[in-house]
């Protein structure tokens, strides 16, 4: 087997970084899941969503902090009018119209401390530090058949791992539309190299605590 020195260099990037950042978020880790379990004990820590699509289009569980009450996509599924909110408004919800929210779930969410677990992912092997937005296989196809112009582009979007973040997430994240965040993942895909992960990761910071694209 050919040896790749980006995927090599890019899964050493991966372990250490996730490793540093289990170590350094600890402590904010465990006063998030102590919250979820005070706010809403009758629930689980961790998120119960459907499993997104990974590298090839595998699927894989993706872990993040409960935000929500329990079975909370269900609790959409079944309410007609939220979900088609939801998928109209690029498969999110303003947190002050989504009455599945937990109490303090928008500092959580505002700042992404619910998305810290998904350093186990990347631990694991399913996820990078950077790379495409993790999409739901519905959304993947609901949205795939609504705007066929970006179809082609998912396979090489799928060619990479997801990350917890990337070209899509430091250019403005949720404000972004469906087709321009495929070709945004689509270009993170083509043009991927350790330099530019590396630039992709130091503007991270900066739009966490903004709030705001970096380009």
């Amino acid at each position: 087997m050919k040896f790749d020195s980006y995927e090599f260099g890019k899964r050493i990037m991966d372990v250490f970084g996730a490793l540093v950042g289990i170590i350094f978020f600890s402590p904010v880790m465990i006063l998030a899941a102590l919250w979820v379990k005070v706010v809403s004990p009758s629930g689980g820590v961790f998120a119960d969503i459907p499993n997104r699509v990974g590298k090839d289009k595998k699927p894989f569980r993706f872990l993040k902090f409960r935000s929500m009450v329990p079975d909370a996509h269900n609790f959409m599924l079944n309410n007609p009018e939220l979900y088609k909110k939801y998928v109209e408004n690029n498969y999110k919800i303003n947190p002050d119209e989504d009455p599945r929210f937990l109490p303090g779930a928008k500092f959580v969410r505002k700042y992404s401390i619910d998305e810290l677990p998904q350093f186990f992912n990347v631990l694991k092997g399913d996820m990078s530090i950077v790379g495409p937005r993790a999409y739901f296989f519905s959304e993947i196809q609901e949205q795939g058949e609504k705007y066929s112009e970006v179809k082609p582009l998912l396979d090489t979007v799928f060619s990479v791992k997801p990350g917890i973040t990337g070209l899509w997430q430091v250019s403005g994240r949720s404000e972004i539309g469906f087709p321009d965040r495929v070709r945004l993942d689509a270009t993170y895909a083509k043009k991927r190299s350790l330099l530019y992960d590396l630039l992709l990761i130091l503007k991270t910071p900066y739009v966490v605590i903004t709030g705001k694209g970096a380009f």
